[in-house]
């Protein structure tokens, strides 16, 4: 902070100084510029870096050490929006019977369900739906069929 002094003179009508006055005029340096506003991340966005898909081996349901430290993780995600509302799908790959793929895919969504509730999800936030085989892909081997045996999560709206 700055500080000048200035003497005033002021004349009358006749062009007669009158008795002089000071002042004294200090100047404050301007405040910093406000810090940038950040953005906050979209519920989409937050949903994909904390909430993963979940693989199986073949003709299982029971969780991989991969996808519990996937739904570890997810469950962490979700606990912290109780407005998420999440929706797991369990798919199959497109060996076996409409009917045991059904069955197949809902024990697989459960599986993944019951764990994220042990992990502290409130179940209301959790939906499952079985897709059985039928988005599963035309396979000819095992790298092909291991991408269609999967839980989906998705955020719904």
């Amino acid at each position: 902070m700055q500080s000048t002094d200035y003497k005033l003179l002021a004349q009358g009508d006749a062009g007669t100084p009158d008795a002089g006055s000071s002042a004294r005029l200090t100047v404050s340096e301007p405040p910093p510029p406000p810090p940038p506003t950040t953005r906050s991340a979209t519920d989409d966005e937050l949903f994909a870096q904390g909430v993963h898909d979940i693989y199986f081996d073949y003709d299982k349901y029971d969780l991989r050490s991969e996808s519990q430290s996937a739904l570890t993780q997810a469950a962490q995600a979700i606990s912290q929006h109780p407005g998420w509302v999440v929706m797991i799908e369990g798919s199959c790959d497109e060996r076996g019977s409409t009917e045991y793929n059904i069955g197949l895919g809902t024990n697989r969504a459960t599986a993944a369900r019951d764990f994220l509730v042990k992990a502290g999800v409130n179940p209301s936030q959790l939906q499952t739906r079985s897709n059985g085989k039928e988005k599963a892909a035309e396979c000819k081997d095992e790298a092909c069929w291991q991408k269609d045996r999967n839980d989906h999560l998705s955020l719904r709206r």
